[in-house]
């Protein structure tokens, strides 16, 4: 019995001394495994008597019980021990500030976009949307320009399959097109009202609403440095009417620009110069009064009166029909509103760089 009380209390010194499950499991085995003293110890009894084999049995169960329950309790232990270290691994401060995911927002020539469909809607303009792969008259045809342009070159120009030889499909180089089909399809439309289904070909002379659209959107061109990317964004404005002079075109982008730099000290000059759908043209410049481009003309767009074939091909008379046009570059806005000097930075996709203008 002796042997018996001393086994018990070898097994339970033995689990005392394992820290961790499998070694644990190591001194059981010692003890009552299928080589263990307990197993031993009942193997041993074959050659006893049977009155020895119930008192030493009797005994030997009470040493077996005894050994479970310490290796039950020593589990119990190491199972609680690795939960609170797993707790105190994991526990949270919950005096720190919590983790926020960070706030996404709108890239900065979109809010430009924003802010000019804004200004020109409260003049009353319409905002245009047309395709970006383009045919070739509504690019460049029906915009007066001649057939050896250099913008018509494949050094210019990105061309794509589809269209013919004569007439083929490129990405849009502007956003002049989108205002030649919204007007097509406005003289259409008024021209059905008046004359009818029996409406025919031939210059619309009647009366109709005025035309007054800005087209935005991206364009393409071969071409990339630090103020140029391969793909910009532009914005076309389009006023036909009866009476619509070249005071009007100055009298709304002047508003434009104090608007949209929210500056009316702003200067603006309109320099002569040429373009094939506007005649006469002009190039706008503008003049900031204070800051680090002070006293420096920048220019921002290009205008003129359309051009008397330019409103033909949107199949009005120009004996009664005149209007003006302008085209101007977001991109180019919004370096200047924001103080940026490469514009490869906005499409680069840094979120460093953008996230500044959340």
């Amino acid at each position: 019995m002796n042997d018996l009380q001393t086994v018990v209390l070898a097994a339970r010194a033995a689990f005392e001394l394992a820290v961790t499950p499998a070694e644990l499991e190591n001194a059981k085995a010692q003890y009552l495994g299928k080589s263990g003293r307990i197993t031993d110890m009942m193997k041993g009894m074959a050659a006893l008597s049977v009155d020895e084999k119930k008192t030493l049995g009797a005994a030997i169960n009470l040493a077996k019980q005894a050994i479970e329950q310490a290796l039950n309790d020593r589990r119990q232990a190491l199972a609680e021990a690795e939960l609170q270290a797993q707790l105190q691994a994991e526990a949270l401060d919950v005096s720190l500030p919590g983790r926020q995911r960070g706030q996404g927002g709108l890239h900065p020539v979109s809010l430009t976009l924003e802010r000019i469909e804004a200004i020109f809607g409260s003049m009353g303009f319409e905002v245009a949307q047309g395709p970006e792969i383009e045919s070739d008259w509504f690019n460049f045809t029906a915009l007066n320009t001649p057939e050896d342009h250099p913008a018509r070159s494949m050094h210019d120009t990105f061309y794509v399959e589809g269209g013919t030889e004569t007439a083929p499909n490129l990405l849009r180089t502007h956003t002049s097109p989108m205002q030649i089909r919204h007007a097509v399809q406005h003289v259409k439309k008024y021209r059905q009202q008046v004359e009818g289904t029996a409406a025919t070909g031939g210059l619309f002379s009647g009366a109709m609403p005025e035309i007054r659209v800005i087209a935005p959107g991206r364009t393409y061109r071969v071409d990339s440095d630090a103020t140029h990317s391969p793909m910009f964004h532009q914005c076309e404005g389009l006023w036909v009417g009866e009476n619509v002079s070249f005071k009007d075109l100055k009298y709304v982008f002047t508003d434009f620009c104090h608007s949209f730099f929210e500056n009316d000290s702003l200067v603006l000059r309109f320099r002569p110069s040429f373009f094939p759908f506007t005649e006469p043209s002009a190039e706008i410049d503008i003049q900031f009064p204070s800051g680090p481009l002070a006293g420096r003309w920048l220019e921002v767009a290009g205008s003129g009166q359309v051009h008397p074939n330019v409103i033909c091909n949107m199949g009005l008379d120009p004996e009664r029909y005149i209007g003006f046009a302008f085209g101007m570059g977001p991109d180019r806005l919004t370096m200047l509103r924001y103080g940026v000097n490469d514009l490869r930075l906005f499409f680069d996709g840094d979120i460093r760089f953008l996230s500044q203008f959340r």
